[in-house]
């Protein structure tokens, strides 16, 4: 299954597969990414939507299939060569507490410095965008060890936009930041998207928020593609209700019109309400 665009791809993944121990984590997948693109990874706990974004990275060695990072194998890519392209944003950031926010932002830059041992002006400007973008300008000479959780996040993201990359993946972008700030950094990424042709690509827990904002979305089970295209064609009551063993309901949100789910409580049972339909996918799990 391909997660497919008409520009030529950024990021491609063929047959991709990856054990861990005697069993697949990932197996038999197909993946896309075009500037310009805004790609989420949806699933289920398990499903190997982590597992995907560090093979992606090059984090990971893929058991089988490869990775190309502009039409060149990312596996004979040295680190430094790749990260002036692609930037990668983890679930639970490494931030060194005695830096300040600036001094983070700065070491997204690292890649792109060369053989410079001091930041240069073009540096300072780039970090500084990139506080701004992310509202932490305010904060730029707090140490990053006095950060809230959600102001760490920002910083992490931050810091790989310093880096100015052309594709970017990132793991729970979202997950420790409230209401505000998750619309506030998934508009921001958008923007990128729209105006500067960066490539993004997000693994996301929360279904709704990655239908509202990205273009197309890979639905994994355990380790394979189910399903993947624009929100409508995969956020559908059916294949979510199955992979994940809930009943949701499926509407479209008043606002662009994207699909919604509501979650169905299980002690909740009105007359007409579709039951699970049967699945294979949680068999085992």
């Amino acid at each position: 299954m391909v997660v497919a665009h008409d520009k030529p791809p950024r990021l491609t993944a063929r047959g991709l597969g990856y054990r861990h121990g005697r069993d697949f984590t990932l197996q038999d997948l197909d993946f896309d990414l075009s500037a310009g693109d805004m790609v989420g990874i949806i699933g289920p706990n398990g499903s190997g939507k982590s597992t995907l974004l560090g093979l992606l990275s090059g984090l990971l060695r893929p058991d089988d299939g490869r990775v190309l990072l502009d039409g060149r194998d990312l596996a004979a890519l040295d680190r430094a060569e790749a990260a002036r392209t692609m930037g990668l944003v983890p679930q639970s950031p490494e931030l060194a507490a005695g830096f300040t926010v600036l001094e983070t932002v700065l070491a997204g830059r690292f890649a792109l410095m060369g053989g410079r041992m001091f930041e240069n002006a073009g540096d300072l400007a780039a970090a500084r965008k990139a506080l701004d973008r992310t509202g932490l300008t305010d904060l730029a000479n707090r140490p990053a060890g006095a950060l809230s959780g959600g102001e760490r996040q920002r910083l992490a993201l931050a810091r790989a936009l310093a880096g100015e990359p052309g594709v970017l993946l990132l793991d729970e972008p979202t997950s420790a930041l409230d209401l505000d700030h998750q619309l506030r950094v998934m508009a921001l990424l958008e923007r990128s998207c729209l105006e500067h042709g960066l490539a993004v690509c997000l693994v996301s827990h929360d279904i709704n928020l990655a239908a509202l904002y990205c273009d197309r979305l890979l639905l994994l089970a355990r380790g394979r593609p189910v399903a993947s295209g624009p929100p409508p064609e995969v956020v559908r009551s059916d294949l979510i209700s199955s992979v994940y063993g809930v009943r949701v309901l499926v509407d479209r949100e008043p606002v662009r019109g994207r699909p919604r789910i509501t979650r169905v409580p299980p002690t909740y049972d009105p007359a007409g309400l579709p039951p699970v339909p049967p699945s294979n996918f949680l068999k085992n799990a």
